[in-house]
């Protein structure tokens, strides 16, 4: 087991290092650099080219694309993750105010999801064939297909605008700071960010929980005389949720990543509203942290979950 952990992470390093590389290319292929993003347009017509290649030497611009590269890594290995272009503030310091948001709202949807979706999975399945398990099958599809950001806006015009039940955005209110006071903003992005995952799942679910369904022990237990509920609950089930838990460990990291357009409808302060303002303002060493932390946050699920899957069946390490 010792030796299939190794190899793992031995291949999970060089995996980071590659698309690393990768994202800071394409960040060097992108239009223009910081310090035209940073200098006010009608200031830069008044600069020479001599203060353009000062500025760029000062922040490092004038080197080579590797170069530039093998210091940005250097600096990374070392605990330095640069400052932020748009105010010289710490990038670390921008993860630690925004990271806590992004993941109480996805660790809400993730939970929201995984029980919704396990519920309505397993129901679907045992009312296979069923106007209820048709339905069902319809809502799961609608909720994969439509995007997430117009359930967000539907929701804001219904709930927030036109009821007004709910806050239109933001995580807080001034001169609130309790979990109760932040309940209500977090309702609405956490459940239209969990939509799409609720479809997935109870998707998955069903199929899992119909082919335990049909596995010679549910036989053998139903000619014990047990109980209906026991079967499906304690035999069925459970055995079912065994590639569901698989498929919601690979589901938070995507959830970090992909929580970029329903932070930016609702206002979300977190590392996805970062995102889009560090893109619309070129701040490249921000971008770059951000989309590096997603790309390590779904290697490392990998990383978890291929281990975990090891401990269960052995033979996975066989092969």
């Amino acid at each position: 087991m010792l030796i299939y952990i190794i190899r793992r992470v031995l291949i999970f390093i060089p995996m980071l290092l590659v698309i690393s590389f990768l994202v800071y290319g394409a960040l060097e292929l992108t239009p223009g650099d910081a310090v035209s993003a940073l200098i006010n347009p009608e200031v830069s017509g008044r600069l020479t080219e001599a203060q353009f290649n000062e500025l760029r030497e000062a922040y490092g611009l004038n080197k080579s694309f590797l170069a530039r590269y093998g210091i940005w890594l250097a600096n990374v290995f070392q605990g330095n993750f640069g400052h932020s272009l748009a105010g010289g503030v710490p990038i670390s310091t921008i993860f630690l105010d925004r990271l806590p948001a992004t993941l109480e709202l996805s660790v809400v949807a993730l939970l929201f999801s995984t029980i919704m979706g396990c519920i309505l999975g397993t129901f679907s399945a045992l009312k296979r064939g069923s106007i209820a398990d048709s339905s069902l099958t319809v809502v799961g599809m609608l909720g994969v297909s439509i995007p997430e950001f117009f359930f967000g806006l539907v929701a804001l015009l219904i709930f927030a605008l036109n009821l007004g039940w709910l806050p239109v955005g933001g995580r807080l209110l001034p001169g609130y700071d309790s979990i109760w006071d932040r309940a209500p903003h977090i309702i609405m992005p956490a459940m239209v960010l969990s939509l799409m995952m609720t479809a997935g799942v109870m998707r998955y679910a069903r199929s899992s929980m119909l082919d335990a369904l049909s596995k010679e022990f549910i036989k053998t237990a139903r000619s014990k005389g047990l109980p209906e509920w026991r079967i499906n609950l304690m035999h069925g089930f459970r055995v079912a949720l065994t590639p569901v838990v698989v498929l919601i460990g690979f589901r938070l990291p995507l959830l970090i990543g992909g929580s970029v357009i329903i932070e930016q409808v609702f206002q979300w302060p977190g590392i996805g509203n970062a995102f889009i303002a560090a893109v619309r303002g070129s701040d490249y060493p921000l971008v770059m942290m951000i989309a590096l932390f997603s790309v390590f946050s779904v290697l490392l699920a990998s990383l978890v979950i291929d281990v975990l899957t090891a401990l269960i069946d052995p033979r996975v390490r066989l092969n």
